[in-house]
């Protein structure tokens, strides 16, 4: 059994989903790996990873505005606002989707659908640099 891993470093521009399926697509070709699984990690509690359409970009914006409603800022039901109104929203949402994806790999590729998409969800409204961990195992 073999193992690859990489960190990617991705710059958010605010809320929104950024998506990453290029560069997890690159990680797993260069860990030479036939048949396994990549595992992509999130090492954040206010942003998320979403396997979703990435066809038309309307879903994307439909996903950021149903979480808006769902969970707004400065909902007076949550304390912890250490770090302003979308603080405490981000945590819920990002608890709300996911922070770890696996994926099968097949022929040195991923095995995603034909419209499958990888994004990084971004909660916080504010830019930030997110870490994602890209982890390739099999043989």
């Amino acid at each position: 059994m073999r193992h690859y891993q990489e960190t990617l470093g991705i710059d958010t521009r605010g809320t929104s989903l950024v998506e990453l399926t290029g560069q997890v697509a690159r990680i797993v070709r260069t860990a030479g790996i036939e048949t396994g699984m990549a595992h992509v990690f999130c090492r954040h509690t206010s942003a998320s990873l979403l396997i979703q359409e990435n066809a038309d970009p309307d879903v994307q914006r439909d996903l950021v505005a149903f979480f808006k409603r769902l969970v707004p800022d400065g909902d007076p039901l949550f304390v912890h606002q250490s770090e302003g109104p979308d603080d405490m929203p981000a945590h819920v949402k990002s608890a709300l989707t996911q922070t770890t994806l696996s994926i099968p790999v097949g022929d040195f590729q991923m095995m995603l659908g034909t419209w499958q998409g990888i994004y990084l969800f971004e909660h916080r409204r504010r830019p930030h640099t997110r870490q994602i961990v890209v982890h390739v195992v099999g043989e």
